[in-house]
């Protein structure tokens, strides 16, 4: 069998450790998340919607760096569990405005311990070193922090 090329060793690929760093970060979260019937993704999401209750599907998907394919399913699941609501935008009908719902404000209540109780639970990086690599996270999505 041949050698691969350098350029196709998992060793040298920077993508396959921050794969695997966010794929075990997400799983993480599944503990606090199940019992409440989320998933990560719609976490996210209320994450955005507990801090400004109203946003447009774009400015969700750019936040979150998700596209409508993702995003049209999850939010109509939310709403028809009662967590959200999607109107029209009245300044351009093209526009899908999500605003959270008493109910979905509700599990605020339930799910605001999971930040604190997850970077408590076996994280390696000092404070410092957790901030720095956020700032570089941010950076490889092309945004400055």
């Amino acid at each position: 069998m041949s050698q691969p090329y350098e350029q196709l060793k998992l060793e040298n690929q920077l993508c396959f450790p921050l794969y695997a760093c966010a794929r075990s970060i997400v799983n993480s979260y599944t503990p606090y998340l199940k019992p409440l019937g989320l998933t990560y993704t719609q976490y996210i999401v209320f994450m955005v919607l507990w801090e400004k209750e109203s946003v447009s599907v774009g400015e969700l998907g750019a936040t979150l760096h998700l596209d409508a394919g993702t995003l049209t399913p999850l939010l109509k699941n939310l709403e028809k569990n009662g967590y959200v609501t999607r109107s029209r935008s009245k300044e351009d009908e093209r526009v899908t405005i999500i605003k959270i719902t008493a109910k979905g404000d509700k599990l605020k209540e339930k799910c605001k311990e999971i930040p604190l109780s997850l970077s408590c639970k076996n994280n390696p990086l000092t404070e410092k070193e957790a901030k720095e690599l956020y700032r570089l996270a941010y950076k490889l999505l092309g945004e400055e922090k």
